[in-house]
């Protein structure tokens, strides 16, 4: 039969290792406390809006359409329009007025220069009452 002694030392071997468990649990609660807290941190701040009694601005009888196509023609309603030419044919469309508001529209594919040099020469023409038209994506955010 064999007995082992204990000589009054420590047989314990050294451990290296990080217990890593308190640290995991740290790490939880925080996360739940900053799970809850970040909803709480946003601004939403609820108004009540009032009624407008005004009037809608009429709209036009019909509306004067400036487009530009994927090929960068111009076109203003149905008729094909030259760069240069556009303020005088403008004059021509709007009799002059030149607080008629131009509905602008472009193909998706038309550079952002050719669209801004578009505007510049309806600004130059004197016209600044610009509407931009897209489409409307009902439903989708």
């Amino acid at each position: 039969m064999g007995l082992h002694l204990n000589e009054g030392g420590d047989d314990l071997a050294e451990n290296h290792e990080i217990n890593v468990t308190p640290f995991i649990d740290v790490m939880l609660v925080l996360l739940i406390i900053f799970m809850v807290a970040a909803p709480l941190a946003t601004v939403d701040i609820k108004v009540d809006l009032p009624a407008s009694t005004a009037k809608p601005a009429p709209r036009p009888e019909k509306p004067l359409f400036l487009s530009v196509k994927a090929d960068q023609s111009l076109y203003l309603g149905d008729d094909k329009v030259d760069r240069a030419q556009l303020g005088p044919v403008l004059d021509a469309k709007t009799k002059g007025k030149k607080d008629t508001t131009i509905f602008f529209q472009a193909d998706k594919s038309v550079d952002y220069g050719d669209l801004m040099e578009v505007m510049n020469a309806l600004r130059a023409a004197g016209y600044l009452k610009v509407g931009l038209v897209g489409l409307e994506t009902v439903g989708k955010k």
